[in-house]
């Protein structure tokens, strides 16, 4: 039983310390890295031009594989493409890690969507 019980903890404590190496970026890294993004998605993360996504308090793990994903070219946007295409794994990590530590304004999304005015 004692056995179990040491198997069972070891194994709790890899699964937690894996998770948090899924996710680890250093915020104040990742806003210097994000600098060329402020243009279109504001400094804060809350663009308000709403052609442009509001980044600020996104999931972080979201950020990173939307950022993989036009880096891949599994999403089409020539501008996107070219504004990640020299970021490192860890450039994505802290650039992902800091969009994702702001506060987000996601609850006034008023004519960032279809239909509201």
């Amino acid at each position: 039983m004692k056995r179990a019980i040491i198997l069972l903890s070891f194994g709790a404590i890899l699964a937690f310390a894996s998770t948090q190496s899924i996710a680890a970026g250093n915020a104040e890294n990742g806003k210097q890295k994000a600098a060329t993004c402020f243009a279109c998605h504001g400094t804060d993360g809350n663009a308000v031009d709403p052609q442009y996504p509001r980044l600020a308090g996104q999931y972080n793990l979201y950020l990173q594989k939307v950022l993989h994903e036009y880096k891949d070219g599994e999403r089409d946007n020539p501008i996107m493409k070219g504004m990640v295409a020299t970021l490192s794994d860890q450039d994505i990590e802290d650039i992902s890690t800091y969009f994702s530590s702001l506060p987000s304004k996601l609850d006034t999304l008023k004519g960032h969507i279809s239909g509201s005015n």
